[in-house]
């Protein structure tokens, strides 16, 4: 397992790297959410992490969710692709849900959240490639007109995954058009200012180009098997 003296070292260095481009960007740390990736990290490593420093933490499983939110008083952010038969648990332990996209498992969210009285904060996965899951550009101003009259969720950003196997630099014309897509949308939604963009190998370019929200896995915890998808 993971020592907690290593752990803190690399929460530092994280949070180091992000005030550097913060500095390059001409920006304040402050304004940037470090979410800590916690696929497949056991709940002594996530407690360690919260005596470190970390507050904000993301889960891709809704399972996982559900198992370590109870026991981690923090913020969670659910990170994975909504389904209708775990909306249950997404709608009972995220304070934060980055992967909207259009399909019928949001209703369900929306509807379990109203019902615990409950307003979950909702990014909208924006796919520029259109090889990933997520609304293309031009369908992002129907997604969220839809979303407004949903009780139990309130929009406030965007989120983006650049294509598999670029380089940071080759992901920066996607966080700048994520950032651009924003300011569109916020001139007639003011609520929507987050952009969640940068992962473990490109958060210092999405930083550089406005993330407020960089969700960071394999940097804080070390490498983690990956039996679905891509890591964080």
């Amino acid at each position: 397992m993971l020592e907690e003296s290593a752990l803190r070292q690399a929460i530092d260095e994280v949070r180091s790297h992000i005030a550097e481009a913060c500095d390059r960007a001409g920006r304040q740390p402050k304004d940037v959410v470090l979410v800590a990736v916690t696929k497949r990290v056991p709940p002594e490593v996530v407690a360690s992490a919260l005596r470190g420093g970390v507050s904000d933490f993301g889960e891709n499983y809704a399972m996982e969710l559900s198992v370590k939110a109870p026991q981690i008083a923090a913020t969670w952010h659910f990170l994975g692709a909504l389904q209708r038969g775990t909306a249950g648990r997404v709608s009972a332990h995220a304070d934060v849900i980055h992967s909207v996209a259009p399909g019928d498992a949001l209703p369900r969210v929306a509807r379990r959240a109203a019902e615990a009285g409950k307003t979950i904060r909702c990014l909208v996965q924006i796919d520029f490639a259109g090889a990933r899951q997520g609304a293309a550009p031009d369908q992002a101003e129907s997604v969220v007109e839809n979303m407004t009259s949903m009780l139990g969720l309130e929009v406030v950003g965007l989120m983006t995954l650049p294509p598999l196997g670029g380089s940071a630099e080759a992901a920066r014309p996607f966080f700048a058009r994520l950032r651009a897509l924003r300011d569109r949308l916020s001139e007639r939604w003011p609520q929507i200012r987050e952009l969640s963009m940068g992962m473990s190998a490109d958060y210092e370019v999405a930083v550089e180009e406005g993330a407020t929200m960089v969700r960071v896995g394999t940097a804080l915890f070390g490498p983690r098997p990956l039996a679905r998808g891509r890591g964080n």
